[in-house]
């Protein structure tokens, strides 16, 4: 195999690719990146780490001689990045070895044979549906947050889709916090199965839509494997394994009878949690919220770090009382709403609390009190 490319182009796309593969590796052949130099001009790039896999194909500037090699993907990652600017690589692969060429710089690296490299295999994908790479990046944001990393409740471990009658929802929760996000339903996705998109494939993506938020995203997925294309033929194609598990029963957290409303302004509540958390610690992560008429004072108690409070106007009119949340939850919370007023529907200071912008926000959180 022998092809020369332009350095940015090689670069951009092993940045994308080369996140997949996983620093520490028992599989030598999984640290390693697969190039195909086609006769027509076009070089493919792959990287897996069995579950996830991220396929990208670029114009090379030309192919001598056609051909697929493996070699580290950090490496070359790593060598792209320090070339310069403007400059033209070339790669060509021969007994085992690969040399990287451009300007007065050579590097010859070892390879390991294509054949050894693991391709997941899709098997057939029943439901397909487009959706903009702008709504899929919200959906992500608002959403994953969420996640769990407690392995042992892996099928916490990612993003829920699933669809209704006429929308398509998101949703994420880690036991003490849900975050839901609910989109049109796109047309090709009525009968999909539910599925739980795995945290890495949720990460990964939502770095490639960076690239491609004007464009649209086609989705194909089965029970089992979900893949994202971007960027149409010549552009990025992500597959993941899913989650094999079942996503519990949400909606019955999500309260109905909530009657105590309180709203505030987002940004002077988030501020405000910030400074009072300030004192606390580890073991004191909670903000204790107390609620008066047309105002709610937030305290931080730490018997290491003393005390803080501090008083925000609010529009409130329901009994008062006292309720705690963890601090950085509650931020977490706030910081995806975009608005000037924030809805907390509570109702007593052990029960689930609902947040959102307003009643027709497609994004809509549920976070547990604390003890305080």
């Amino acid at each position: 195999m022998k092809a020369t490319i332009e350095r940015a182009t090689l670069l951009r796309c092993l940045s994308h690719v080369q996140s997949v593969v996983e620093r520490r590796n028992t599989i030598p052949i999984l640290s390693n990146v697969l190039l195909e130099a086609a006769a027509d001009g076009m070089l493919k790039v792959m990287a897996t780490d069995l579950d996830l896999q991220v396929v990208e194909s670029l114009s090379a500037v030309s192919v001598e001689s056609p051909g697929a090699i493996t070699v580290s993907a950090h490496l070359l990652f790593d060598i792209a990045r320090k070339l310069p600017d403007g400059s033209q690589v070339s790669l060509e692969a021969a007994d085992n070895r690969m040399v990287v060429k451009s300007g007065r710089s050579r590097f010859s690296l070892p390879t390991l044979p294509r054949d050894d490299f693991p391709v997941i295999v899709e098997g057939d994908l029943p439901t397909s549906f487009e959706i903009s790479a702008k709504a899929l990046a919200e959906l992500i944001d608002r959403t994953r947050f969420a996640i769990s990393t407690e392995e042992t409740r892996y099928y916490l471990n990612g993003i829920f889709l699933h669809v209704t009658d006429d929308e398509l929802k998101a949703a994420a929760t880690d036991g003490h916090r849900l975050a839901r996000f609910t989109i049109p339903r796109p047309d090709g996705a009525d009968g999909m199965p539910d599925v739980i998109v795995p945290r890495k494939a949720v990460a990964e993506l939502r770095k490639l839509l960076d690239e491609a938020l004007d464009t649209n995203v086609e989705i194909d997925l089965s029970a089992s494997k979900i893949r994202f294309t971007l960027g149409g033929e010549n552009g990025v194609v992500l597959t993941s394994k899913l989650i094999d598990g079942t996503f519990p029963d949400y909606s019955r957290v999500i309260p109905t009878g909530n009657d105590k409303l309180l709203k505030l302004d987002p940004k002077s509540f988030f501020e405000g949690v910030d400074r009072v958390a300030t004192i606390a610690t580890e073991k004191t992560r909670a903000v204790k919220m107390g609620l008066d008429r047309d105002k709610v004072t937030l305290s931080v108690t730490s018997p290491d770090n003393g005390t803080a409070a501090e008083e925000l106007p609010a529009d409130y009119s329901a009994d008062g009382f006292e309720i705690g949340f963890n601090a950085n939850y509650l931020k977490d919370i706030l910081s995806q709403i975009d608005g000037d007023t924030v809805e907390l529907h509570l109702a007593d200071a052990g029960a689930p609390t609902l947040i959102r912008q307003d009643a027709k926000s497609p994004a809509l959180y549920v976070l547990m009190p604390m003890r305080v």
